[in-house]
């Protein structure tokens, strides 16, 4: 389509070519001509109609009374586009249809024409579906255009009214939960509004709603815009009842959110009122934007047609009140514009009526800052109206109105405007970091360098062995191992032929790996990145680094799972984050205590789902989900009650559990289960680690795979970060990827959270990070680069760690030095290379000594060797 600045031609009926929106607008408001392909022509006439068909003489095009003439040309341009796809019509009846709306009368009339039978048929056929598609084309592209109008002029209506829109920074919690364009929606407002000195305190309900408001509209023009593409172009065989039911379905959700839109762009129009006073404008809005009375009404209309199916009459109610929508709307602009620059444009009287502005405001005006958007939609503002009707009150407000009216020549630059805006934006807003992840900076860094190099230290003094394995698996490989935290993984978007996940744990992984290349045994090692769609919190991430080590294959009895509790308390101690305790219970003896409580076997791993949040809520808490979720008595859970409250050191306690009259020896599962503790706590109390170790049966470890030992480790200082560590023994794992059980335990640190403590402790000791092992600075006075590069590299080659610096200023380069903390400087200058030697400076002491220039690199490691 041609540019509003001359008359555009649109071709219908070309092959291949399709009808939009916004083209039937174009042609249903005189903005763009028709023309007919001809070889659309071409295809009708090779498909003329039976000759002797007898003719229905005086046939007229059946254009419904109610429609307007927008509305009426919509509806001929549609069925014209139609009549093209292959029906069996003569050629002069398009021609016709395309005259008649090119002829741009301000009436529709048409001569009664001879037709056959069967074309009289085709026409009755596609007229109800092109007087829909028709009407609802033009719905279509102005909602879609008010859709992005009304996000900007929400945004000059905010600045307005000082609101306060900090809620809008937290429309996405996050959890998933919140609708797509509500949080759209929410970034328009945030970029339109960045950098504003005029949002403040005023809190509204009429401004918090528009990100849901304003967000529908979005998502349900989204709908009718595809549902109406797809109208516009179908040939109509069968199914015109069930169409226009489907179209009344689109429109009704369409008009309710129209109606919503326009109740919320009112209230804040006469709240952008209530900041001005100025009786002129004060009597232009009351006397010609609607009421909200009159708004319930024409929505009334709008229900009353479609509950009794008539969808003609429905389709041009919800034209009627889109239109009324946008007059409101435009009004809450025009107001908003007063209230932040017309006094300014306007002078202090306007049409009669004063526009107050007292003198303290009139300096705060001239300080205010828009947003970087808004501010650029109040400049395109002024610039219409000083070029058109500046000083007189009714002709801007008039020229204003026309200006946010579709058919308006310069109504696309400003939608064009706007969408720029907020498209561009996209890459120049303010930057953010998904929820749940983070950046590390240089000192961090180095925190967690040496961390890793500490855990991997203590796997490898184990004889573990690296492995490494895809960031994402197969969907399938990764559900239905993890219980109900299955919901927590992250699904990837379907590329093609597989769908994947990103792997939530690194032992699933591990045990498909074995699986798949037949492993008996294998004692390995992992450091990586898992991720999981959860809230995050303090300690709690989206994207995290677990630090693996598992033992997988047959072995002497707790074996494995006395080695992977050591080297729990070998990580911890060595990372040196302060006291924790290991809890520790065995998944038979979780087994064992639901059966002697009377929970049914299927309901096992759903209540230990539930007994796993003990850690985080009240018994009574998990008492109610289990009683009124999940289907349990009160007297079973009462006496599930009883057991986890059991905790202590792990010998006195194995001991009570194993007096005689236990019902615990009265179970197989039970009885298993303790016959293993007994073995491990004893392991555990000859390596000297089990002061550590608390047996506690409300441990459940809400994972599926779990089968023997399970334990976590929770940090006790004052940094709460939940677990920090957690494992157990997963039998059944590896054999669910192939045909041979593999016995397996390993055991994963949540590496985050431990960095979280670190990161406290270093804050509270006041320890300062070095980012780099930088020993030796080369400081070279001038700028003589290669000078540099042969005494750097000298250092290199001698796995010296060292960095270099060419400057004029010697304090240049011992500020450098200091700031990075590096201990050595070596510094030459014009006279050190006349002489042939360079001075070697302590930065610590700042003493220096001249050593000779041949020999420097060896007197640097002998220093940095004492």
């Amino acid at each position: 389509m041609a540019e509003r600045g001359s008359v555009a031609v649109i071709t219908v009926g070309g092959k291949g070519s399709s009808l939009n929106s916004s083209s039937v607008y174009a042609i249903s408001n005189g903005l763009a001509q028709v023309r007919v392909d001809s070889s659309a022509l071409d295809r009708l006439s090779s498909t003329l109609p039976n000759q002797n068909a007898r003719p229905v003489t005086k046939f007229q095009i059946p254009i419904p009374k109610t429609l307007t003439l927008e509305e009426s040309r919509a509806f001929l341009t549609v069925l014209l586009n139609k009549l093209l796809l292959g029906s069996s019509i003569r050629t002069a009846f398009p021609v016709i249809i395309s005259e008649t709306l090119n002829s741009q009368t301000k009436t529709l009339q048409f001569e009664s024409v001879d037709l056959t039978e069967d074309e009289r048929v085709v026409l009755e056929n596609l007229s109800l579906p092109s007087v829909l598609s028709g009407i609802c084309a033009v719905l279509d592209h102005k909602s879609s255009a008010l859709s992005t109008i009304i996000d900007a002029v929400a945004a000059l209506s905010c600045e307005a009214c000082g609101a306060d829109v900090a809620a809008f920074n937290s429309i996405d919690s996050g959890d998933g939960f919140t609708a797509k364009e509500e949080i759209g929606v929410a970034g328009d407002l945030k970029v339109l509004l960045n950098g504003s000195k005029l949002v403040g305190k005023m809190k509204s309900e009429d401004i918090l709603e528009i990100p849901k408001v304003n967000g529908k509209l979005r998502e349900v023009v989204k709908s009718v815009h595809s549902s109406t593409r797809v109208e516009l172009n179908s040939s109509v065989k069968v199914g015109i009842s069930g169409t226009a039911k489907a179209v009344g379905a689109n429109v009704l959700a369409l008009a309710a959110a129209i109606h919503n839109l326009g109740e919320g762009s009112l209230c804040r129009a006469k709240m952008n009122l209530n900041s001005i006073n100025s009786y002129g404008l004060r009597s232009l809005f009351e006397n010609n934007c609607s009421s909200g009375e009159n708004l319930r009404k024409t929505y009334k209309l709008v229900l009353d047609a479609n509950f009794e199916e008539g969808y003609v009459k429905f389709l041009h109610e919800a034209n009627v009140l889109l239109g009324m929508v946008w007059k409101i709307v435009t009004w809450e602009a025009v107001l908003a514009f007063v209230a932040l620059e017309g006094g300014e444009l306007l002078g202090e009287k306007v049409n009669g009526g004063d526009v107050v502005v007292d003198k303290k405001s009139e300096k705060k005006k001239k300080k205010v800052v828009l947003g970087k958007g808004t501010g650029i939609i109040v400049q395109l503002i002024k610039d219409r109206l000083q070029s058109n009707s500046l000083g007189i009150l009714e002709k801007w407000s008039e020229d204003l109105f026309s200006f946010f009216d579709p058919r308006d020549p310069e109504f696309d630059g400003l939608l064009a405007k706007i969408r720029e805006i907020v498209e561009s934006n996209e890459s120049r807003r303010l930057p953010k970091l998904p929820k749940g992840t983070r950046d590390f900076a240089k000192e961090q860094m180095a925190v967690r360098e040496k961390a890793f190099s500490i855990i991997t230290e203590v796997f490898k003094r184990h004889g573990a062995m690296a492995l490494d394995t895809p960031v994402f698996e197969m969907r399938e490989t990764l559900m239905g191992k993890y219980g109900e935290d299955s919901k927590l993984i992250y699904d990837l978007a379907d590329q093609g032929g597989e769908l994947c996940s990103l792997r939530y744990d690194l032992t699933v992984p591990f045990a498909r790996y074995v699986a798949m290349n037949g492993l008996t045994s294998f004692k390995r090692h992992q450091i990586a990145k898992v991720y999981r769609r959860d809230n995050p919190s303090k300690g709690r991430y989206r994207e995290f680094y677990q630090c693996d080590f598992d033992i997988a294959g047959q072995y002497e009895r707790m074996g494995p799972d006395f080695e992977v509790v050591k080297i729990l308390t070998e990580l911890l101690n060595e990372l040196d984050i302060g006291d924790y305790e290991i809890k520790l219970n065995h998944r038979l003896l979780l087994d064992g205590m639901l059966e002697i409580c009377g929970v049914p076997s299927e309901k096992f791993r759903t209540i230990c789902s539930s007994i796993d949040k003990l850690d985080k809520q009240s018994f009574e808490q998990i008492k109610k989900e289990m009683v009124e979720e999940k289907g349990l008595s009160v007297e079973t859970a009462d006496r599930i009650g009883t057991f986890v409250k059991e905790r202590g050191s792990p010998l006195v306690l194995l001991s009570k559990l194993r007096e005689e009259g236990s019902l615990f020896l009265e179970n197989n599962s039970a009885k298993l289960a303790l016959d293993d503790l007994e073995i491990l706590f004893q392991a555990l109390e000859k390596s000297k680690c089990i002061d550590k170790v608390i047996f506690d049966l409300s441990l459940a470890r809400g994972l599926d795979y779990y089968t023997g030992v399970i334990f976590e480790a929770v940090f006790k200082g004052a940094t709460q970060v939940g677990s920090i560590a957690a494992g157990g023994r997963y039998d059944n794992l590896i054999g669910m990827f192939g045909a041979k059980q593999v016995p397996a335990v390993g055991v994963s640190l949540g590496i985050e959270r431990v960095f979280t403590i670190m990161e406290q402790i270093q804050k509270e000791r006041n320890q300062i990070i070095r980012a780099t092992e930088t020993q030796v600075l080369v400081g070279l006075l001038g700028d003589k680069l290669p000078l540099a590069a042969e005494l750097v590299s000298e250092l290199w080659n001698a796995k010296v760690k060292a960095e270099y610096m060419v400057h004029k200023k010697v304090m240049k380069l011992i500020d450098r030095a200091r700031e990075s903390k590096i201990p050595w400087m070596v510094i030459v200058g014009e006279r050190e290379l006349n002489e042939g030697i360079v001075k070697l400076k302590n930065i610590d002491t700042t003493q220096e000594e001249v050593i000779s220039r041949s020999n420097f690199v060896e007197e640097i490691q002998r220093r940095l060797n004492q």
